[in-house]
């Protein structure tokens, strides 16, 4: 059987798993690259003005990270409710959700590279867009599993 052969609800599952896991390898990666920053007493990343940096790359591993469990549930959510992969709700929650794990891990990790004074930088603008598609995602998700028949 090949990928078009499958049905939509199977198809949108398994995209929605790859990324899932894709985003856990990554961004647990990244967590032990911070760990080790850390453990060997890095300065850039340690120093108490570098702490903006540390904060944002935490934030940005664990936001990264959550993001692919959120993938994850998404997949278990289709396979449960299948006409979700469907409906036009469905598709566009799939592609909010999509930018959503890239543009706030991103935003993160920008606004911890190049941070002024106290502050982080100009990435960090990139935040409020993915947590707002992220919220977009989650509501459009709700909406098609309101709308769903009843199994």
């Amino acid at each position: 059987m090949t990928t078009s052969d499958r049905p939509p609800a199977e198809r949108y599952a398994a995209r929605h798993l790859r990324r899932g896991w894709s985003c856990l390898l990554v961004f647990l990666a990244a967590g032990l690259a911070l760990e080790s920053l850390h453990g060997l007493k890095v300065a850039a990343y340690l120093d108490l003005d570098q702490a903006v940096r540390r904060h944002m790359w935490t934030l940005a591993h664990a936001h990264g990270a959550l993001l692919g469990l959120v993938h994850l549930g998404l997949a278990a959510t289709v396979r449960a409710n299948p006409s979700l992969s469907t409906c036009s709700q469905g598709h566009v929650a799939s592609v909010s959700l999509d930018l959503a794990s890239v543009l706030l891990p991103l935003g993160f990790f920008l606004g911890g590279l190049w941070h002024y004074a106290g502050d982080p930088g100009l990435g960090v603008l990139l935040v409020p867009v993915g947590g707002a598609l992220l919220v977009v995602a989650a509501l459009l998700v709700l909406l098609g599993l309101r709308a769903a028949p009843e199994a």
